[in-house]
């Protein structure tokens, strides 16, 4: 049965005239019951569309006739991208992160997928472990592409091991069957030090180009690993193995090129910032559409700053495009928060962006100051920016002057609130919080200090 329900109505939309409500509960579309926002946009392209619903606590359904023309929006959004229930990941992989998060946060942060649908949605990378025939014959008919997959390794028995499923050993095969029939895929790699680096590593890169030329891209990951983690065998890179990783990158990404005619192997940002190595330029991508996931992060948003143009953004044009599709997990709405525009400006990021954007903005002729926060609250190598806390940025900004304007990029917020519940009115200094890209930032900082060079 159906959970989807009607979250927003557009005034005079065509849904509005024919009687929707917000908060009614779908329950069929033409005929049928939708099991997801995929299949739903799929059944309301048409002219003149059958909706039944029924309202919050009401015995009885109404049937609605929207008329409108193909194509046309039918001006509502759903709460829900999954109307049945989100597939569940039922590996146990060493290295996920949901299970380095503390007790007591948002229950929503321990939810672990594993559903090709919000993959096609939303980026999602999948194992597969629960992929069906069914779900490759669904793939297939509707051309839902890309696929984002977590490979990790190409070694059977190792990716059973690694994802602490007997599954990981053999849904693979379902990566083979994708790349065949024409599917865009782009994999990832979480780089476990001592676990599936190294010689395993070396193999995967072989592997993969040899036997599954393809792929649209590989993304390298190094692992994350918070204080809150009980695995005795993580631990973060050093310099000298993030080097090793670069290294085996650069080596197969020229195999690669001469093989396949294309590099499509990359690492995240922060395996250069561990290992101390300049970060690429924008042009090292061939696309910047895996930024989100840590490639070519920095490149983008330098390229946003300097060009004063939008950033690149991980996911399908699907989704960018389907009716009443909901902003879900990180793509929740991330809430907004203001402060007097007056005084010195000073902008809060991660521990790694921090350097990257003093240079970036030194380069720019911008002259305002960048507080690095540590992320005590995580600790280990946690540094990125979208994992920072109330707790975090409490810790810096109780002892910064009360003076001037604090600027914190959105990427560290979802609905309003950090990931501990915190929000922007619980820090002991207000904060202006801007969209989480290069234009972005330049737009705040020339209206706060004046157009730079």
């Amino acid at each position: 049965m159906t959970t989807a329900r009607i979250a927003t109505l557009l005034p005079g939309s065509p849904a509005d005239r024919a009687g929707a409500r917000v908060g009614d509960e779908l329950i069929s579309v033409n005929g049928r019951t939708p099991t997801d926002i995929i299949e739903y946009q799929q059944l309301i392209d048409g002219p003149d569309v059958q909706l039944v619903v029924r309202a919050t606590g009401a015995a009885l359904a109404r049937r609605l006739h929207v008329a409108k023309g193909p194509g046309e929006p039918l001006g509502l959004t759903i709460d829900s991208a999954v109307f049945d229930r989100i597939r569940t990941c039922d590996n146990h992989c060493t290295f996920c992160f949901i299970y380095q998060l503390p007790k007591g946060m948002r229950r929503s942060l321990y939810v672990k997928d594993d559903d090709y649908r919000l993959s096609f949605l939303y980026g999602n990378y999948t194992t597969l472990t629960r992929f069906t025939e069914l779900d490759l014959e669904r793939v297939i008919d509707e051309r839902l592409s890309p696929l984002y997959v977590s490979v990790h390794t190409t070694d059977p028995r190792l990716r059973a091991r690694l994802l602490r499923n007997p599954r990981g050993a053999t849904s693979l095969r379902w990566f083979d069957e994708l790349l065949r029939a024409g599917v865009s895929v782009h994999a990832q790699v979480v780089v476990c030090p001592g676990l599936n680096d190294g010689d395993a590593l070396e193999r995967t890169l072989q592997d993969i180009i040899s036997q599954y030329p393809r792929v649209a891209s590989v993304a390298l990951v190094p692992l994350g690993i918070s204080r809150f983690s009980s695995e005795p065998d993580l631990r973060s890179h050093t310099p000298e193995e993030a080097r090793h990783v670069l290294g085996l990158l650069d080596t197969y990404r020229a195999v690669a090129t001469e093989v396949l005619g294309r590099p499509i192997f990359y690492a995240s940002d922060e395996f250069y910032l561990v290992a101390g190595a300049a970060l690429p330029a924008a042009d090292f991508y061939e696309s910047l559409d895996e930024a989100e996931n840590g490639i070519g992060m920095f490149a983008s948003f330098a390229r946003s700053f300097a060009e004063r143009r939008p950033m690149a953004t991980l996911g399908s044009g699907f989704f960018q495009s389907v009716d009443g599709a909901p902003a879900w997990g990180y793509r929740a709405a991330r809430g907004q928060a203001g402060a007097p525009a007056s005084g010195p400006v000073r902008i809060l990021t991660g521990e790694y962006a921090a350097p990257l954007l003093r240079e970036l903005l030194g380069a720019h002729g911008y002259d305002c100051e960048v507080l690095a926060v540590p992320n005590t609250h995580f600790g280990g190598n946690i540094k990125v920016s979208g994992l920072l806390t109330g707790e975090d940025l409490t810790s810096v900004l109780a002892s910064q002057p009360a003076d001037g304007v604090y600027v914190l990029p959105d990427v560290t917020l979802s609905e309003g609130r950090f990931l501990d519940g915190l929000s922007p009115a619980d820090l002991p200094r207000p904060v202006r919080t801007v969209p989480t890209s290069g234009l972005a930032l330049r737009e705040a900082l020339d209206e706060l200090v004046g157009a730079g060079a």
